[in-house]
């Protein structure tokens, strides 16, 4: 039978169609249910542990801006003075812990044992960074510092970050200038 679009009905019954039409989802969602994997196999892991201070949210990441630094004052003074920073301790409790020892851990200069390289992108050649107490006393990089007694409650670390030329860039006064980056961890030891 002809209509007026053109279009002709097949022959046959039209409920045949519909029943095709509701199969074909049942179809597709009988291989979902297939996909159903076996028991057990989501494993999950960790470790709960007990740390005497927490570090305060905010506080887990340390960045710290030499600034400008004239290439002159090196050749006269080989490393720029200490830079201030600080690590936050709160809710220490000496139940758990009395003691704490800082370790920076990252790439190491090779022409400056003890002190850290400046990342492979940086413009800057000839330099390295150092770290120390307060008090002058070298934390060298990948060591583990003396212990710092701790008190119940908030704590901070004060130490220094300073910049240092290389012996030979020194000597032969080819340290390059440019922007320079270094990258460290820290992590607390605790007794």
């Amino acid at each position: 039978m002809k209509g007026k679009s053109g279009w002709r009905q097949p022959s046959g019954d039209s409920r045949s169609r519909v029943g095709v039409l509701l199969l074909v989802p049942m179809l597709m969602a009988a291989p979902l249910s297939a996909l159903a994997a076996g028991d057990n196999n989501l494993y999950l892991h960790g470790a709960l542990v007990a740390e005497p201070c927490v570090i305060p949210p905010g506080d887990e990441e340390i960045t710290l801006d030499f600034g400008t630094i004239i290439d002159k004052y090196l050749y006269l003074n080989t490393r720029t003075l200490g830079q201030a920073f600080e690590i936050h301790l709160e809710e220490c409790d000496l139940t758990l812990g009395k003691t704490v020892s800082v370790t920076f851990t990252g790439t190491e200069n090779q022409a400056l044992p003890g002190l850290l390289a400046i990342d492979g992108g940086s413009e800057a050649t000839g330099i390295a960074i150092g770290f120390e107490t307060p008090s002058a006393k070298p934390l060298p990089i990948n060591t583990q510092s003396d212990k710092s007694l701790l008190h119940e409650g908030g704590n901070i670390i004060a130490l220094k970050a300073y910049v240092q030329g290389e012996p030979l860039a020194i000597a032969e006064k080819t340290i390059g200038r440019g922007s320079f980056s270094a990258t460290a961890t820290f992590s607390l030891e605790y007794e």
